[in-house]
């Protein structure tokens, strides 16, 4: 394997949910240029909504998530990472490694206690 070879990824990013429509807008846009300028290409986007955050991160509560599947150099990846550190609306993030792009999200009702 090289590094130019491309892998199928899946990002959760977490953009602040301070900002207006118009801006959250952007700064998702900003995370997808940032995979096509590099030579990826983003196959599919689940956006999860605005939702609390586990604990608080750097004073904010809530933040909007998105789910992002796209395939991308293996070589690209760590200026991506870069790109992200410098974001100031990206709350948090995370890409792993995956096998298929999953079209539907299911989740597991809680059992009840």
């Amino acid at each position: 394997m090289t590094n130019q070879e491309n892998h199928l990824y899946e990002g959760m990013y977490i953009i602040s949910a301070t900002l207006s429509e118009e801006s959250r807008k952007k700064a998702f846009d900003k995370i997808l240029q940032g995979i096509t300028e590099k030579s990826g290409e983003v196959h599919k986007v689940h956006e999860m909504g605005r939702k609390k955050l586990a604990y608080s991160i750097n004073g904010k509560r809530e933040g909007y998530y998105y789910l992002v599947y796209f395939s991308s150099p293996a070589a690209a990846m760590k200026n991506l990472w870069e790109e992200y550190q410098l974001h100031e609306d990206l709350i948090r993030f995370m890409t792993l490694k995956t096998e298929k792009v999953l079209e539907k999200l299911e989740f597991k009702p809680l059992k009840q206690a």
